[in-house]
């Protein structure tokens, strides 16, 4: 093929089109001179790896389609546009599109997001993951929720955003520990290589228990070493596994109470290591200024020296927040009805003697259990107080249920009984009263004096009461005056 100076052509070499301001021949070849306007360069390309443009350009509509879309987000960056919002299945709303920009106004990406519960705080994150990765600035994740949630935002994430999400759970972990067991032989990238030094690397988007890879200082019959592992595999890989955005939901539970607690040292690991840091939290403060302190300094440890710093000017900046009473929708209409509430008195009525005389008898096995542990320092047993409370006004079934689970542990009592709690006193509270219920129940607590004759009178009343069902007379011989007191 011969070729002219001063023609368009294309150049294979550099994939675009090209001007040639000269071609000499050279040993058999044809060496030209050409100006590439992409680079406003001048260089030297062999005439064999020009083609002229009418072969070279053929209409690919795909081709087409993915230039504009690329040119058109180009041009979107450069005008702060919010991409995000764009190809997911779900509507935002107009204070989750708020929480998006006002994320991505500033540089660092490091917030507290604290919208009252039904606002939609996963999407907002979700929202602002996706922004990130459009953007080019995010390419590994890692989401902290508790156990209960972690399998809602794995859907939430697939549904709502199309993103992939691997869930491991406490299980999982020694099947990723045996990744490091592979002989190198076998891998053939630098992916594969990193992740047999650190198989927290295998997954570019993972969600994690959150007590599953907070770090163990002690453990009943583990040796320094033994710990040392647990913290090593668990905790020090997952904090140095490269990631970009960390979102940890509830966030409250890390802020524990001193900055010595296990969920404070995960945070604190996890704040240090990644560079975009979302806490998801409707209760951020809880009334203890403290721990509401320790959750803003993952944020950012310098603006949050002291527990002095937490003051309305210094905390605003960092979160976001939207009150049900103020969320609107799309159209501006509120999305709640105002909330009025009003107590109601309820009499017993004729038709529910038994069921009167149960709530009576459980109430008074309540207050006397509940003062003798709290005397005898037993904080544990006074929660299992409460909770058969609450149980005996939601219904017969309800607390039959759960004195049958207690009597059985009280008849099984042995030397494997445990005075200790069952769960560390700064975990105990973030759990709901439905997870302390069958946590207090499934773990065999040594009883209060006499409480074993107690229950089971309790039980033996519930059961006729249950089977009496709403008659207006209470069954013949139903004695529900409790057991004389405890010893």
């Amino acid at each position: 093929m011969a070729i002219e100076a001063y023609r368009w052509y294309y150049s294979t070499d550099h994939r675009q089109v090209c001007q040639v301001i000269e071609a000499q021949p050279l040993w058999g070849e044809t060496a030209c001179r050409v100006w590439l306007p992409g680079s406003d360069s001048v260089v030297r390309v062999p005439a064999s790896r020009l083609t002229p443009i009418s072969k070279a350009l053929t209409v690919d509509p795909d081709n087409i389609a993915y230039v504009a879309a690329a040119a058109r987000i180009a041009d979107a960056l450069t005008r702060d546009v919010l991409l995000a919002p764009v190809g997911v299945s779900v509507i935002p709303l107009p204070h989750q599109i708020r929480a998006l920009s006002r994320a991505l106004s500033g540089d660092r990406v490091r917030y507290l997001l604290a919208d009252e519960v039904g606002l939609g705080k996963t999407i907002e994150a979700g929202l602002i993951m996706r922004e990130l990765k459009l953007r080019g600035l995010v390419s590994r994740t890692l989401v902290i929720a508790p156990k209960g949630l972690v399998t809602q935002w794995v859907s939430e994430m697939r549904v709502h955003f199309n993103e992939e999400f691997q869930l491991i759970a406490p299980d999982d972990l020694q099947t990723l520990s045996r990744i490091s067991k592979i002989d190198d032989s076998v891998l053939c990238d630098a992916t594969q290589q990193s992740a047999i030094k650190n198989p927290w690397r295998t997954f570019p988007q993972l969600i994690v228990p959150m007590d599953s890879v907070k770090p163990l200082e002690k453990r009943r019959g583990w040796s320094e070493a033994q710990i040392a592992e647990f913290n090593r595999v668990r905790f020090e890989d997952l904090v140095s596994a490269g990631w970009d955005l960390v979102i940890v939901d509830e966030a409250h539970r890390l802020g524990g109470s001193t900055d010595q607690v296990a969920r404070y040292r995960l945070g604190r690991g996890l704040a240090e290591a990644a560079p975009y840091l979302l806490l998801l939290s409707a209760t951020p403060h809880q009334g203890k200024t403290d721990a509401f302190h320790r959750v803003l300094s993952l944020l950012d440890a310098d603006e949050f020296a002291d527990i002095g710093s937490i003051v309305k000017e210094r905390v605003q900046p960092y979160v976001i927040r939207t009150e049900k009473r103020r969320a609107i929708d799309a159209a501006g209409r509120p999305l709640f009805k105002p909330r009025c509430t009003q107590l109601l008195p309820i009499a017993w009525g004729e038709g529910y003697p038994g069921q009167r005389q149960l709530y009576e008898a459980v109430t008074e096995y309540v207050r006397e259990g509940y003062n003798q542990a709290i005397q005898e320092k037993r904080t544990y047993i006074g929660f299992l107080m409460i909770l058969f409370q609450r149980l005996v006004a939601s219904s017969t079934r309800a607390i039959r249920v759960s004195l049958e689970r207690r009597l059985d542990s009280l008849e099984s009592q042995d030397e494997d009984m445990t005075l200790l709690p069952p769960y560390p006193p700064e975990e105990w509270a973030d759990l709901d009263g439905q997870e302390q219920m069958e946590l207090l129940l499934s773990v065999r607590l040594k009883s209060t004096d006499n409480e074993r004759a107690e229950v089971s009178h309790l039980l033996e009343a519930a059961l006729r009461c249950e089977e009496s069902g709403c008659q207006s007379r209470s069954p013949s011989g139903l004695d529900l005056s409790p057991p004389t007191g405890r010893d």
